[in-house]
């Protein structure tokens, strides 16, 4: 099969080294990740061809076309992140600045004090843990789009305002700052 210049995917190009103690199962189109730190499963659009050759993950396309080509690449990227995932894990750590904001732990669920009238209480999904460490929260887990999802939410509950710069932010993200309003002095 041969792909012009333009449809070749350079991200699914590359083959996936497979870690020690990482066992692959591919059933037809639905594949299942196994390491260390858990299990990961999931099925595939059938445009692409998932398998292994010599000790390595190889993602090749059915046949050409522009919309294969860019899943192609994207089937090549999830499929790393489930590798990555169960080996290493992911984490994303959250800010919160604010005078009198706290969260804190109960069980698994987190319990956020962020400035309403009433505490924001967010459960713990499957596959989620929760740290809290003075103003920073831990989101971690093992798939990376969900402990991205989860940290998302929480960022939602308040989010940075640009005036002073209270609520919930990533760490190490910047917040564009805004002056406020100047008070304008009568001329006598």
């Amino acid at each position: 099969m041969k792909f012009g210049k333009k449809n070749m995917s350079r991200i699914g190009k590359k083959p996936i080294t497979i870690p020690q103690g990482v066992e692959i199962k591919i059933d037809g189109q639905t594949v299942s990740v196994k390491g260390p730190k858990g299990e990961l499963i999931r099925t595939f659009l059938p445009d692409v061809k998932v398998e292994i050759k010599e000790n390595e993950i190889i993602v090749s396309p059915v046949f050409e076309n522009k919309r294969v080509s860019a899943i192609w690449g994207l089937t090549r990227a999830l499929l790393n992140n489930m590798v990555e995932g169960v080996v290493n894990g992911y984490e994303k750590k959250l800010e919160m600045e604010g005078i009198g904001y706290k969260a804190n732990l109960e069980g698994k669920n987190l319990t956020l004090s962020v400035g309403f009238s009433h505490e924001v209480k967010v459960e713990c999904p499957e596959g989620i843990t929760f740290g809290v460490e003075k103003n920073v929260i831990s989101v971690s887990g093992i798939d990376k789009e969900q402990v991205g999802l989860v940290a998302c939410n929480i960022r939602k509950i308040r989010k940075p305002e640009p005036y002073k710069g209270k609520g919930i932010r990533y760490q190490g993200e910047i917040v564009r700052r805004k002056a406020g309003k100047r008070v304008a002095t009568a001329g006598a």
